[in-house]
């Protein structure tokens, strides 16, 4: 059972509170302060909200990806494979039942597929957003973009290459785990790093490949088509598996952050007026 105050240690005293909202806890190092929670707990009067909620629910929908993206390769892989018959020997069976279904198969795929990167996008951002405006409170001075970044950045032609990045780079440098005497550890910024360069490598792929699956027309430019298609779907998988990692990180430091209220450099202090919204 979860704190009823702060939602984020286990509560141990018999009105539900944890050992930091009980007052139980041992002091804290000077300059180091427990979390102050209304109420309702994160996201009440002057503090961040919880982004585990939320992490919870974007890690599920990417694991939706995922199955999305091995169902399209392997749907993709047996049309291809139909085609490719075609192409070497003139065998007709694409034109048959078994075509006409690997094709309709295919084509669920390709729809499941959106529909996964469509809700996982939408949950993705909230968070994203949140974790935004949970560093606002954390260390204002390293944010390089605004909260309002953290959602019109992703629709931003071109510059949607490189917005984004610089808003998880500052969401990155504020969340980054305090140690109990108030300073900071050093994170490895590998996960973010390495999301953000599958996710690009991943868009521009789907986007190569998509021209060249709509301009097949000969057998053996399905067949090739196909192929990359595949291989664009396999780029994905990775990329999503690194959002899970990345998202799970993010999320871990702002917790982490959360037991200690300290700013990087100075003694405890209030968060900025509003950034809670």
């Amino acid at each position: 059972m979860l704190c009823t105050r702060c939602r984020i240690r286990t509560a141990v005293t018999d009105d539900g509170l944890c050992t930091f909202c009980s007052g139980t806890r041992p002091p804290l190092p000077d300059g180091v302060m427990a979390p102050v929670a209304g109420p309702g707990g994160w996201g009440v009067a002057t503090w961040p909200r919880s982004p585990v909620g939320l992490a919870r629910a974007v890690t599920a929908l990417l694991g939706l990806v995922i199955a999305a993206d091995l169902f399209a390769i392997g749907t993709g892989l047996h049309l291809r494979g139909l085609w490719q018959g075609l192409a070497t020997d003139g065998a007709l069976n694409i034109y048959t039942g078994d075509g006409r279904t690997a094709e309709a198969l295919y084509g669920i795929a390709a729809i499941s597929q959106g529909v996964a990167l469509l809700a996982t996008g939408v949950v993705f951002i909230i968070w994203f957003h949140r974790t935004r405006r949970n560093a606002e409170v954390f260390d204002p001075s390293v944010q390089r973009m605004g909260p309002g970044w953290a959602v019109g950045g992703w629709f931003v032609p071109i510059a949607n290459f490189w917005f984004p990045y610089r808003v998880a780079s500052g969401v990155w440098e504020a969340s980054a785990q305090t140690r109990p005497d108030g300073g900071r550890r050093t994170v490895p910024r590998t996960p973010l790093n390495l999301w953000w360069g599958a996710w690009v490598v991943s868009l521009l792929a789907a986007r190569v490949t998509g021209r060249l699956w709509e301009r097949a027309g000969e057998p053996a430019e399905v067949v090739r088509a196909a192929g990359l298609v595949a291989a664009s779907d396999a780029v994905d998988i990775v990329a999503a598996v690194l959002a899970i990692l990345y998202v799970r990180a993010v999320t871990g430091m702002q917790v982490e952050r959360a037991l200690y209220g300290r700013a990087p450099d100075g003694p405890a202090q209030d968060p900025v007026p509003g950034a809670h919204r």
